[in-house]
């Protein structure tokens, strides 16, 4: 569906978002006219931590039916974090707090069950990707799968704990990751899945000795002492990008559900230097369906600033739907409803829908001192607004 935008377009928002109910600020800015997803896509990111959410069948169900009456239409749940499953899997263990718990349930399939009832789309959120904790069993057992760094040490501080990361050429970091994705998307019947930021390879590491042979076997040299060497980023970066073609290719070959891959990754320049994620050329390559593009900057300023990315700008013209990830609350970080307005109005203006970080924040938890009725009603006016834009003029 396109979106038309005849006359003056600040008008245009105001006019829609007094019909919606809202006193949000109105759009501004001559962007063209753009084709989108129908609906647009309002998501939030689900997560078993800080949250007790997913131990009980009863407030999953609830929590589904909440959104659903907000004007939501897409799920992200949390599958993959710390070495840990939300289900029972044959690739990794189950999560030690999802255990204690008795849940009788497996909250992946729950979810999406009271999700599709009410017409909502799953696409499960593998947040750590290939990092693990250092002392996980997988890492004990397989230490040939563990990158390094060229003092020959694995470990680095992610989320102030120490992780190490596997390997995305090694042969068997590879069947368990696609094992590991494949398992959800047949057992759920999700509607995709999605890898964002740890799907990556740090450019510090790959001086290991299976990444060293592996690199002499194909060119000849050893890799250069510095990390940062351009043709050194560039073969692991081919390597990474690889491993994405992989599960592409074994999502639509095994039959075993969507083959809908979305990635949220941070800005491109560091992902692309940091993390070797080379996400316009994935765009580009068909490799992705969906973008989401973290911006958690606090300020509108720095929101709005972030959003003025050159490959973010670009990324509306590559024919898949770009998303904004935007914060709601973590923590002791709870965004205003009046900020998130205007973030939400700035994404708006440019095509993009959103998806906000993380349930808790929105109307829970982390709901601030807005408190929870309030914010329920100004999401709901907020979406309503949007699924506005939507509307054939």
């Amino acid at each position: 569906m396109r979106l038309r935008r005849k006359g003056n377009r600040r008008l245009r928002w105001c006019s829609l978002a007094l019909a919606a109910g809202l006193a949000m600020a109105p759009l501004v800015g001559n962007q063209a006219a753009r084709a989108v997803p129908a609906p647009r896509r309002i998501g939030v990111w689900l997560t078993n931590s800080p949250s007790p959410l997913y131990y009980s069948r009863e407030r999953l169900e609830q929590a589904v039916a909440e959104l659903a009456a907000t004007g939501f239409n897409t799920l992200y749940p949390n599958v993959w974090s710390r070495g840990t499953t939300f289900h029972r899997s044959r690739w990794a263990p189950i999560e030690p707090a999802l255990e204690r718990s008795g849940a009788r349930h497996d909250p992946i399939c729950s979810l999406t069950e009271a999700a599709h009832r009410r017409g909502l789309k799953v696409i499960p959120w593998f947040e750590y990707g290939l990092m693990e904790p250092a002392d996980a069993a997988v890492v004990r057992d397989n230490p040939e799968w563990v990158l390094q760094k060229r003092d020959g040490s694995s470990v680095m501080q992610m989320h102030s704990k120490p992780m190490v990361w596997l390997n995305p050429a090694h042969p068997g970091v590879q069947q368990r990751l696609l094992g590991l994705i494949g398992e959800i998307v047949q057992r759920c019947k999700v509607d995709g899945i999605q890898l964002d930021d740890h799907f990556a390879w740090p450019v510090e590491l790959g001086y290991d000795p299976f990444t060293r042979a592996l690199h002499r076997q194909e060119t000849g040299r050893e890799p250069p002492d510095n990390h940062t060497d351009r043709a050194w980023m560039t073969w692991r970066r081919h390597k990474l990008t690889a491993l994405l073609r992989q599960l592409r290719a074994t999502l639509r070959s095994n039959g075993l559900g969507s083959a809908y891959v979305s990635l949220s990754p941070g800005p491109f320049r560091f992902a692309y230097n940091v993390w070797l994620q080379d996400w316009e050329i994935w765009a580009l390559g068909h490799l992705i369906d969906e973008l989401v593009v973290q911006n958690y900057a606090y300020s509108v300023k720095g929101f709005e600033r972030d959003l003025q990315q050159p490959a973010l700008v670009k990324a509306s013209g590559w024919g898949i739907p770009v998303e904004i990830g935007i914060l709601a609350g973590f923590g002791g970080r709870t965004t205003a409803m009046a900020n998130l307005n205007e973030k939400v109005r700035l994404a708006a203006e440019r095509g993009h829908g959103v998806i906000y970080f993380y349930w808790e924040g929105l109307w829970g938890l982390h709901a601030g001192p807005e408190g929870e009725a309030l914010r329920r009603s100004r999401f709901s006016q907020l979406h309503q607004g949007l699924q506005l834009l939507d509307l054939p003029q």
